[in-house]
């Protein structure tokens, strides 16, 4: 027999107010009703996201491998994009955390978050531009990193915005919506920069722009909440310090998550995000630019069908985990082809099936992360963490899969992503927060 705590009566509870949510709730709970323009805002985050990882997709993968092989050629590109793509990946890594410490506490009508991501998208279109015009190792180093800095002060916030105003059980769709995004334009992104394979300094050009169009309309139209009377958060170095921080025994959930992330990711993206130099030095194909349109549309194709079926459908089953299994298990299969068989047709086959497994994953992980952020007062910084698990794999993978053929050739990619990618699901295994 148990004993029962009295229930206030539903009049003498107090409402929920924004500001009491802030101080007081975590990812796993609902944002204060109402969500205005909720139906919008999913929609809006596909271009969002598309803004910025079409960046994602087009220079780490396309355009800066190319521009390295030819200002340095063959026999120093891989030795060369290692050292750029490692040293971008850690200024990265220490970017979002902090930007999106500075947007929980910023104060302003205009909100939390839209300030930085117009300002992300702006520093950043600027970084881009001066990239294709740097012409030296140290020159390429600096415009890569200002790029990854200032695109991830967009990207941090923009992240907060699922546990900022959606609620939980609609999050499933949320992160199916803005995973599409996610993936079109990281693959989007490798298909349009292979129209700029000869014309480089155009193609950043032209990303920088629709980066940048494509983020103030989505600040345009969906106008974050005023923050200008939210209580203000006193500064302190040990807080800024614990930026990088959240305690794995206090938050387990967060931590298992995280480090779930962390080895999926980079497991998937230290093989497609090599592309380039599997196809010319792997395949031996001759004109890469021709077969990139092929691969980006094949692998979308199994992108967008795995996530458009696998997001509704966790939301409906209620299961998260799940779809994170079946998806390492797709992506380990797919990945078996190119290292059992050194064809092109081996590629290309496992492009579509890879696709399909990294979609199914991608589809929940967003919904999946947001349930365990330990508190609302640091959403952006917490999902500023967060990203990195998904950031510092997409820019540092090409640095982690360069380092791994000068060591051992090209053929052990296949086996240490498989094996990541097995891990990461596993560590999603010990999370309580969700089934």
């Amino acid at each position: 027999m148990t004993s029962e705590q009295p229930v206030a009566p539903a009049d003498q509870v107090a409402p929920m107010t924004k500001n009491t949510f802030v101080a007081t709730a975590s990812g796993n709970d609902d944002p204060p009703p109402p969500v205005k323009g909720l139906r919008r805002l999913m929609w809006w985050i596909i271009p969002a996201n598309l803004g910025v990882f079409l960046i994602w997709g087009a220079v780490p993968g396309i355009l800066l491998p190319q521009q390295i092989a030819l200002q340095f050629g063959d026999e120093n590109k891989v030795a060369t994009f290692t050292i750029v793509a490692t040293i971008g990946a850690f200024a990265a890594m220490l970017a979002q955390p902090i930007a999106g410490q500075i947007s929980d506490r910023t104060r302003s009508r205009f909100g939390r978050r839209a300030p930085w991501i117009l300002l992300g998208a702006l520093a950043g279109g600027l970084a881009l531009v001066g990239l294709a015009f740097a012409a030296s190792v140290v020159g390429i180093v600096i415009a890569w990193t200002l790029v990854q800095v200032f695109f991830n002060v967009a990207q941090g916030p923009l992240s907060a915005v699922m546990p900022d105003r959606v609620p939980r059980g609609r999050r499933g769709t949320f992160a199916a919506l803005s995973g599409v995004g996610l993936m079109v334009g990281a693959l989007g992104g490798s298909i349009i920069a292979s129209f700029f394979f000869h014309s480089i300094t155009l193609g950043y050009v032209v990303f920088a722009v629709i980066a940048l169009v494509l983020l103030s309309m989505f600040v345009a139209f969906n106008p974050d909440h005023s923050s200008a009377e939210m209580a203000k958060e006193p500064f302190s170095f040990g807080d800024f310090l614990r930026t990088f921080w959240v305690n794995p025994v206090t938050h387990p959930d967060f931590f298992w998550a995280f480090t779930g992330r962390l080895l999926l990711y980079t497991g998937y993206f230290a093989v497609t995000g090599f592309q380039l130099y599997l196809l010319t030095d792997y395949f031996h194909v001759e004109a890469p630019e021709t077969v990139i349109p092929i691969l980006g549309l094949l692998s979308l194709v199994g992108i967008i069908i795995s996530t458009v079926v696998s997001g509704p459908l966790s939301d409906r089953v209620g299961r998260r985990k799940p779809f994170v299994f079946a998806s390492a298990a797709v992506v380990a299969l797919g990945f078996l082809l190119p290292w059992m068989w050194q064809d092109l047709t081996a590629w290309v086959i496992m492009t579509f099936i890879a696709g399909f497994g990294f979609g199914m994953f991608q589809a929940v992980d967003t919904a999946l992360m947001s349930e365990v952020l330990p508190s609302a007062k640091s959403f952006a910084k917490d999902l500023g963490i967060v990203n990195i698990a998904a950031t510092l794999p997409q820019t540092l993978a090409p640095g982690v899969a360069g380092a791994i053929v000068l060591a051992f050739g090209y053929q052990a990619l296949f086996p240490i992503a498989i094996v990541l990618g097995i891990l990461g699901a596993f560590a999603v295994w010990p999370i309580k927060a969700t089934r």
